[in-house]
């Protein structure tokens, strides 16, 4: 059996990170908050599997994710670093749900409901998030939310 040491023994681990690429449906271990930090893509698949996916986003200042609803698939996200204003709600005109989150906060984003995180802080937003379903293609990778843009009207 192949048993990795990953934590160090007792000391902090300064193994070099895993590449931040889509590690796949294999087994995986990571220190998600330093490769949640490390991550300089506007999004980033991590790991996608069969039912589940990782990804990792950088929110600039003064961005935002857009507007969204997912119909068939729950969102967990994680913030690691930076602030913002996420709102939810039944419909794009009705976003009830509004908070102000920050570095380790995460929320919880139920299929169907409209939903935004906007970066109202002065660094960009470092994140995680969590599909279930899957949401985007194995090996994903944006550079920026323009390349996002244009990937979904291909």
């Amino acid at each position: 059996m192949d048993q990795k040491n990953l934590c160090g023994g007792g000391r902090p681990n300064r193994r070099k990170p895993p590449a931040i690429t889509d590690h796949g449906d294999k087994p995986f271990a990571v220190n998600i908050a330093r490769v949640t930090r490390q991550n300089r893509t506007y999004r980033t698949a991590l790991w996608t599997g069969s039912h589940l996916q990782l990804t990792l986003m950088s929110i600039r200042p003064g961005e935002d994710i857009g507007l969204e609803v997912h119909p068939h698939l729950d969102q967990f996200i994680r913030i690691e670093d930076g602030a913002g204003l996420v709102v939810m709600g039944d419909a794009k005109d009705h976003l009830d749900f509004r908070a102000n989150v920050c570095g380790g906060y995460a929320f919880i984003i139920p299929a169907g409901k409209w939903h935004n995180l906007i970066n109202t802080g002065a660094r960009p937003i470092k994140l995680y998030s969590i599909y279930a379903p899957v949401q985007h293609p194995y090996g994903t990778v944006q550079k920026t939310r323009e390349d996002a843009e244009a990937a979904e009207h291909d």
